[in-house]
C-alpha cells in the first residue's frame, strides 16, 4: 500500500491537501497521513510539503519542527517521491528573499524573489487560474498526459514570490504573469508546485495522482 506523509509543521494547507489525496485514494490502495512523527514519516512512501505564508516563517518553521533530518533520510537516501505545494517548493531553493535573506533546502539550484510584473494593472499576490506552459518532458510529465491534457491545463495560484531556478533543465512547468513564474521543477525524486493542486480541479487530481504512482526513478 501507498502511504503518504504529508508534513505537518504548522504552516501547511493541510486539510485541503489531505481531503484531495484521499479522492485519489477512491482510485488508488492508499493510507494518507497529517503527520509530525518521525515513525510515520519513515514508514511513509511518498512525502508531502505543503506551505502557506511567508518563506521565513515556513523555513523556520520547518527546521523548529525537528523533522529535517528524517526529511533529507528519506529524499536524499532512500529517494522516495516528495512533492513540495507552493511555499513548499519555494523552500526546495537555495535561498529566498522574503523579509529578508534566508537560507532553503538547496535541494533545486536558485532562488526566491518577490514577483514584478511589467503591467501595474497585474495585482500581487498572484491569485487565480493560469494556464501553464510546458518546457520538459519528464517521465512524471509522459505519465501525466497519459490521464490529461496537459497542453490545455490550467491550475490554481496564490503567491507573491517566485522561484527562479539557475538550471532551466529542472523548470518543468511555467505561467505568466507579467513575467514568466516558475510554475513546476523536478529534480530526480523530488517535485515542486508554485500552483494549488489540490486546488486545481480535475487537472489538480491528476497531477496528484500521478505523484502517488511515482517511484523513484522517475
Amino acid at each position: 500500500m501507498k502511504k503518504i506523509a504529508i508534513i505537518d509543521y504548522g504552516c501547511g494547507n493541510i486539510r485541503s491537501v489531505y481531503n484531495a489525496f484521499n479522492l485519489v485514494g477512491q482510485k488508488i490502495n492508499l493510507e494518507v497521513n497529517v503527520t509530525s512523527e518521525k515513525k510515520q514519516i519513515s514508514e511513509s512512501t511518498h512525502l508531502v510539503l505543503p506551505g502557506v505564508g511567508s518563506f521565513q516563517s515556513c523555513i523556520e518553521g520547518l527546521k523548529n519542527s525537528n523533522l529535517l533530518e528524517i526529511i533529507f533520510k528519506k529524499t536524499n537516501n532512500t529517494e522516495i517521491p516528495f512533492l513540495g505545494i507552493c511555499v513548499g517548493m519555494q523552500m526546495m531553493a537555495s535561498k529566498g528573499f522574503e523579509n529578508g535573506e534566508f537560507n532553503g533546502l538547496d535541494w533545486i539550484s536558485g532562488e526566491v524573489h518577490k514577483l514584478s510584473p511589467t503591467s501595474k494593472n497585474l495585482k500581487i499576490p498572484h491569485m487565480g487560474w493560469n494556464n501553464l506552459n510546458l518546457k520538459k518532458e519528464t517521465n512524471f510529465i509522459k505519465n501525466l498526459k497519459k490521464k490529461i491534457n496537459v497542453q490545455e491545463a490550467n491550475a490554481y495560484f496564490v503567491h507573491s514570490y517566485n522561484f527562479k531556478t539557475n538550471q532551466t533543465s529542472e523548470k518543468i512547468m511555467t505561467t505568466e504573469y507579467g513575467q514568466e513564474i516558475t510554475a513546476m521543477v523536478e529534480k530526480n525524486n523530488l517535485i515542486g508546485t508554485q500552483f494549488h493542486p489540490e486546488k486545481s480541479h480535475l487537472f489538480g487530481l491528476a497531477f496528484l495522482e500521478t505523484f502517488v504512482e511515482s517511484s523513484h526513478p522517475q
